[in-house]
């Protein structure tokens, strides 16, 4: 008799075949040139049960551009697996035509030629369109926010993510988790939990005091769609002491749980739940990881990592959904549930082309009213780009963005050395553009974003970037704790990834005078972001905004100062 992982292999086959899911879908529309909405929406209603999920929209309202990563190296059981594939390996694995808009969508290759082309991508009245067509479909599809929505721009910043909030209430979704949404402050985020219309999970928040469950943040809700009971369970970021700064949410602790995980799914199969969804911010290496430690889950919609899958992972009898960032893509997840179990499913992952989707104009109407009070100082020009300069940010080591925003911290901070931390959020602008007082903010809207000044010693810069690069490259998912490398400015050095902590950082060079960083020396070094409570300095944003006023034009020299091995 067939197993149900053999079934559901046979269904992900299937749906590939049938259109609904990656390497026949991707290859297929990116054969065809020409684009349509029907096109784009077009899909096989497969089931009973539909998900709509949408990830780390990091605050961004309007249409833009953003680049995929050229470089995202995977460790351990994860080196060379999805998503740790980028580019023309990408394209290949899925079947995607060079120049395609698929290739535009998912790949960083003929980036700006193909934006020309292409045009903008996201805008969350066109995300409307997509949720509003699906759910035209299957009317009680469930939308699910995996978190890092009230977070990312000068509008957010200045509204405390009042902006998102009513933008995303205008949008329905039925549940959301978080991450970055916790430093705005756990008053205001209390604040804007008690009002929402959907449920606010979370079943690894505790109260740190207690050591028990946080009252606030139910750990699961139940939903009744399609004739089937469904669960769903969130999941927030697990490290947000370490990755961003406990003294703005004390009341609360984290981490992964994976056990109260397994009790939370045993319980909710105990009151009759039929599916199991697991609305996750943990990143999606720590997903398959617990997908294959916790038992019962049928379906993870992953978050954090800002990766975007053609078609889901099945990790045992689980799938896990990559869904992107930034409002790039939305994710259609059809299952069919009998006698209590998921027997198959189809998945698209949905681009959203801003110049083929037609905008929402209900939803047009609230992010107006959201940007109108700040619109002409979101406008303001400060510089622009050179023709070949395109700034983007993501990779695992650098983007332009960052070596833009540590030339800033250096001259600006008159500096030695500069630190910028490694976060994945942030839109892109094309060669020859203007860059805009709100591009800027896309890039460094954050509530602890104050530009420090100090000494540290050659020993020290070396403890921060072994520690930095352990919470990237540990082999165990579980110790992946940060984004990407720290971004440094007027330092080179190598790594090797296959070495343990601690050894991985060598070679360290002042490229100034290109003289070994000295153990015992102190340099000067600017950076931001600090979770430390008493930071002092300018905001980074008012940095970098002087930094490129000066410069008008900003053209970059290539960023080689880090040789990375081991990969």
């Amino acid at each position: 008799m067939i197993s149900r992982r053999d079934f559901l292999q046979t269904s992900m086959a299937t749906a590939a075949l049938y259109g609904a899911s990656g390497f026949g879908n991707w290859s297929r529309l990116a054969a065809q040139q020409s684009l349509s909405q029907d096109k784009l929406l077009e899909f096989d209603t497969f089931g009973n049960v539909s998900l709509i999920h949408i990830t780390d929209i990091h605050a961004q309202l309007v249409p833009h551009y953003f680049r995929e990563p050229s470089v995202n190296i995977g460790v351990g059981s994860n080196k060379g697996a999805v998503p740790h594939v980028t580019g023309a390996d990408f394209r290949k694995l899925y079947g995607i035509d060079d120049g395609s808009h698929s290739a535009y969508a998912l790949t960083y290759n003929d980036f700006s030629s193909l934006a020309k082309g292409y045009g903008n991508i996201g805008g969350m009245d066109r995300v409307s369109t997509v949720i509003n067509a699906i759910r035209a479909d299957r009317p009680d599809a469930l939308l699910l926010d995996g978190g890092d929505t009230w977070h990312g721009s000068y509008t957010c910043y200045q509204s405390q993510g009042q902006d998102m909030v009513n933008v995303m209430n205008a949008l329905k979704p039925d549940a959301m988790t978080f991450h970055w949404e916790f430093t705005l402050g756990s008053d205001r985020v209390a604040e804007i939990v008690e009002g929402l219309p959907f449920a606010a999970l979370g079943q690894n928040i505790f109260d740190a005091e207690w050591d028990e469950p946080a009252e606030l943040f139910p750990p699961y809700k139940f939903f009744e769609r399609g004739g089937v009971k469904i669960a769903v369970i969130g999941q927030a970021f697990p490290y947000m002491p370490i990755a961003n700064p406990g003294w703005m949410f004390p009341e609360y602790s984290f981490g992964i749980r994976d056990e109260r995980m397994q009790e939370m799914v045993d319980e909710v199969r105990s009151k009759g739940a039929e599916l199991v969804v697991c609305l996750s911010h943990n990143g999606f290496d720590v997903d398959k990881k617990m997908a294959g430690k916790v038992t019962g889950i049928d379906v993870i919609l992953s978050g954090h990592t800002h990766d975007a899958l053609p078609e889901p992972v099945l990790i045992g009898e689980t799938i896990i959904v990559a869904s992107g960032s930034t409002g790039k893509f939305v994710s259609r997840v059809d299952l069919d549930v009998r006698d209590g179990r998921m027997m198959g499913f189809r998945h698209k992952l949905i681009p959203i082309l801003s110049d083929v989707i037609a905008p929402d104009p209900i939803v047009t109407k609230v992010i107006e009213e959201q940007r109108a009070p700040h619109i002409d100082a979101l406008r303001e020009v400060i510089g622009k780009t050179a023709d070949d300069q395109l700034l983007y940010r993501r990779g695992n080591f650098n983007g332009t963005w960052d070596d833009l925003i540590c030339d800033a911290l250096i001259s600006e901070r008159e500096a030695d050395i500069a630190l910028s931390p490694g976060v994945r959020w942030g839109p892109s602008v094309l060669p020859g553009q203007d860059i805009t007082r709100e591009d800027i903010w896309n890039v460094t809207s954050m509530t602890y974003g104050q530009a420090y000044r100090t000494e540290m010693t050659g020993e020290f810069l070396h403890v921060v970037l072994e520690d930095v690069a352990d919470n990237l490259f540990n082999p165990d998912p579980y110790y992946q704790q940060g984004g990407d490398m720290v971004r440094v400015g007027g330092l080179g050095y190598r790594i090797d990834i296959s070495k343990p902590q601690g050894d991985r950082i060598t070679e360290m060079t002042l490229l100034k005078t290109g003289e070994a960083i000295d153990p015992a020396k102190s340099y000067q070094v600017a950076g931001w972001a600090s979770v430390n409570e008493d930071t002092e300095g300018p905001q980074i944003w008012d940095v970098v905004e002087a930094h490129i006023a000066k410069q008008g034009t900003i053209s970059l020299d290539p960023n080689n100062s880090v040789k990375v091995v081991g990969a």
